[in-house]
């Protein structure tokens, strides 16, 4: 009988502007979905403006009808030890993308990717609430995206110990 060994937690960060709407979002519903598969942090790119602050009342209302709970957030700033402690790093938007690629070192530099692919994940930040709601379709559709090449993964390990 041969044992085997799962591979370890993905460490996912996610980065949105204030970390007060998307990223905390994405680390919520990816958390949710992925279990102990995944070990999720988030944060944002305007570290003196947000530290500290919870999660906007507007997504932490949304986030709650779909059972996600947002009201333990509290906003921190992109790091480095953030980028250097995670496995991949998942920008909202093509912004945050291009501020995040100016910050990193070489090292962190490959694990930079857009939360959608191709797409942005628009701010909702100011926005009636329908913006919200359209926000919280797009993390989830980009949930299942890296929750299913995370199980392909494990597929594959599995595979090769046998």
């Amino acid at each position: 009988m041969s044992i085997v060994s799962m591979p370890p937690r993905q460490r996912i960060l996610t980065v949105c502007l204030g970390n007060s709407c998307r990223s905390p979002l994405a680390a919520a519903v990816l958390t949710q979905r992925g279990g102990a598969a995944v070990d999720l942090r988030s944060a944002g790119l305007l570290a003196d403006k947000w530290v500290g602050r919870p999660a906007d009342p507007a997504m932490i209302a949304i986030a709650a009808t779909h059972g996600y709970d947002l009201t333990a957030h509290r906003a921190c700033a992109v790091t480095a030890e953030l980028l250097h402690w995670a496995d991949i790093v998942l920008a909202m938007d093509r912004t945050n993308l291009t501020a995040l690629r100016e910050r990193c070192d070489a090292r962190a530099l490959p694990k930079l990717s857009l939360y959608l692919g191709d797409d942005d994940v628009p701010a909702p930040f100011g926005h009636p609430y329908t913006v919200f709601e359209k926000c919280l379709t797009l993390i989830e559709s980009g949930a299942d995206h890296h929750l299913q090449a995370r199980a392909d993964t494990r597929r594959s390990a599995t595979e090769n110990t046998r």
